[in-house]
C-alpha cells in the first residue's frame, strides 16, 4: 500500500478538526504535480496529516483516503479561495478527495526533525524548494516517521 504525506493549513482544516468531523473533503490542492499524487491515491492508502503555514509546521498525525477521486467543487464555485475561473463543469482539471481521521500524534514532529533525521534525507518534504503539497512517502520513511513519535 503506498503511503503519503498532505499539507493543510490548520486554520483550514487541522488532524482535530478532522478529529472532530471523523471524515472531511481534501480539495483546493492547486498544483499539476500535486493533483496527480492525489489522482494515484486509492481508498484505504494512508497519509501523514502536515500542519503547514502556521507557528509550529510539522506532521500532525495520520488519516485514511476514504473513496474515488473527484472533481474538486471548489474549483467551479466563484465564493471560493479556489475558485479558478478557467474550470468549468464539463472540463475541471482539479481533483478532490474524502479523509478520514486515523490518529493525532500527542506532539507534532516539527520540520527541523524531520530535517535533521538522515532517514529522510530523501524525502520530499525536506528537500530544498519543494512546496508541494502531496507527496509520496517510502514505506522506509513512514517507518522512520512513525519511530520519531
Amino acid at each position: 500500500m503506498p503511503y503519503w504525506l498532505m499539507k493543510s493549513e490548520p486554520d483550514e482544516l487541522s488532524i482535530h478538526d478532522l478529529q472532530r468531523l471523523g471524515k472531511a473533503r481534501w480539495d483546493g490542492v492547486r498544483n499539476y504535480q500535486a493533483r496527480n499524487f492525489m489522482r494515484a491515491m486509492q481508498p484505504g492508502d494512508l497519509f501523514f496529516f502536515y500542519h503547514s503555514s502556521c507557528p509550529q509546521p510539522g506532521i500532525a498525525g495520520i488519516a485514511r483516503i476514504v473513496g474515488e477521486v473527484y472533481p474538486d467543487p471548489t474549483a467551479l464555485d466563484s465564493q471560493s479561495h479556489y475558485h479558478d475561473p478557467k474550470a468549468s463543469i464539463e472540463k475541471n482539471p482539479w481533483s478532490a478527495l474524502d479523509v478520514e481521521y486515523v490518529e493525532a500524534f500527542d506532539e507534532v514532529l516539527a520540520l527541523p526533525q524531520l530535517k535533521n533525521n538522515p532517514l529522510l534525507a530523501e524525502l520530499a518534504l525536506v528537500q530544498r524548494g519543494s512546496r508541494l503539497s502531496v507527496m509520496p512517502v517510502s514505506d522506509a520513511e513512514w517507518a522512520a516517521i512513525l519511530a520519531m513519535r
